[in-house]
């Protein structure tokens, strides 16, 4: 796995340094575009990072846009990065075009911050609890499912291995997500004893917001993921993201002002959610009032 992280983080900061040069330069997307006698399209994919980018177009847009000899030979080599391959794309449509860069961007995550207000997220769920809530897909076949859960093992898998170090995720769940019965009471035994599990990690936090503290920060923002990465010798650092989710698609936002806002709505969080062991005193009553229902 550590060998195996993809070219997500590459195409974005390429994208975002030749978007700026591109700034720099008083150019518009449409006049560099035809410019490099490209497409729109093609140049709004390799600024936004959906795409792999060849090292000679790299190179022509530096040298379109004047930048340095060391800057332009370090984005050509950036560039090259962009090709790789991660270990999702073998899932082929069990991972959805508008997720596979949320995978990406978490294979490579130093700091995961997430609140949940109506489901126990996927990188914390059981294969039973996943089941109840994919049982009304009709259209998903057994084969599919199958997929579904080998890539949640895949990505669960971040939480304890070893190299690169992994991630410190810090989980807020809303009362009602462990009070929604998902599966049946078996099936939310087994969910809820393994948030207590998994919540023995050195690296992992999972704490409750209650349900008393009302009309909470969190009710506005809704279910979203904050990723932080590790500082590196890169020539673009990468910024936070918060990742939003909806049915058929999500978003990913890293605009200072959207990162501002999102830190507040999690500061709100950290402060209103118990602490961790009035967490697991609370999960534990739960688990008891299901178990002698």
């Amino acid at each position: 796995m550590a060998d195996d992280m993809g070219s997500t983080v590459p195409r974005r900061q390429l994208g975002r340094a030749l978007r700026d040069l591109r700034t720099e330069a008083r150019m518009t997307l449409d006049g560099a575009a035809e410019a490099m006698q490209w497409s729109r399209q093609k140049m709004w994919r390799i600024e936004t990072g959906l795409g792999p980018v060849r090292t000679l177009d790299a190179k022509a847009m530096c040298e379109l846009y004047g930048a340095t000899p060391d800057l332009t030979s370090a984005l050509t080599a950036l560039a090259s990065e962009t090709k790789a391959k991660g270990w999702w794309h073998s899932y082929g449509l069990a991972i959805p075009d508008w997720f596979e860069m949320y995978v990406g961007l978490e294979s490579v995550a130093s700091k995961l911050r997430g609140y949940d207000e109506s489901l126990v997220p996927g990188l914390l769920q059981v294969p039973a609890y996943t089941h109840g809530v994919y049982q009304n897909r009709r259209e998903m076949s057994e084969e599919e499912f199958e997929q579904v859960l080998a890539v949640r093992r895949q990505r669960k898998a971040l939480l304890t291995r070893r190299l690169p170090k992994a991630p410190t995720l810090y989980s807020v769940l809303s009362e009602a997500v462990l009070l929604r019965n998902i599966g049946g009471r078996v099936t939310m035994t087994e969910q809820l004893k393994h948030l207590l599990e998994l919540a023995e990690l050195p690296n992992v936090s999972i704490r409750v917001l209650p349900l008393a503290a009302g009309a909470q920060y969190g009710a506005l923002a809704g279910t979203f993921m904050m990723l932080d990465f590790p500082l590196r010798n890169r020539v673009v650092p990468e910024p936070s993201v918060v990742y939003c989710e909806s049915l058929t698609g999500a978003l990913y936002l890293d605009r200072p002002a959207e990162i501002a806002s999102y830190e507040r709505v999690w500061s709100s969080l950290d402060t209103l959610a118990l602490d961790g062991g009035q967490s697991r005193q609370l999960i534990n009553k739960i688990v008891g009032e299901i178990q002698n229902a």
